[in-house]
């Protein structure tokens, strides 16, 4: 996705780490789901507190109510059928196949949904790349 978006950042895997398992393993909400979010945010997101959320909200939900009505589920207990707290439960999901059923599904799942809402937007984020860029050759004030 961060290609699609033009930012390339060592810290966007960093971001995303404590996500997977549906946060950090809890079971919570899945970290495609997260991921998909996090793209939102990247692309939309305020740099400053007073700007307008509005546009990140909308895309929120509807990648949120999109994944949960083709995967079942946002919750990663649910989708997997499994309790990523206990050893058994991180044991299973290697060894049975769950990992590459389920997760590889949600997560190529939140990447459609999530380009698919941002490719919608009428007017494009400024890509991160061609903003610094900007920034960069601005006059000094």
């Amino acid at each position: 996705m961060c290609q699609e978006l033009g930012i390339e950042s060592p810290l966007i895997p960093r971001i995303a780490t404590a996500f997977g398992g549906g946060m950090g393993g809890i079971g919570s909400v899945c970290g495609a789901v997260s991921g998909a979010l996090i793209a939102i945010g990247l692309a939309h997101g305020r740099e400053e507190p007073w700007q307008s959320r509005d546009q990140a909200y909308a895309l929120t939900q509807q990648v949120y109510r999109g994944f949960q009505e083709e995967m079942g589920s946002t919750i990663c207990r649910e989708l997997t059928g499994l309790d990523l707290t206990t050893p058994e439960g991180v044991k299973e999901i290697f060894s049975s196949g769950i990992g590459m059923r389920v997760c590889l599904r949600a997560g190529s799942t939140g990447y459609r949904l999530a380009l698919a809402a941002l490719s919608a937007v009428r007017t494009p984020p400024l890509r991160m790349a061609e903003r610094e860029a900007q920034e960069g050759s601005a006059p000094a004030g």
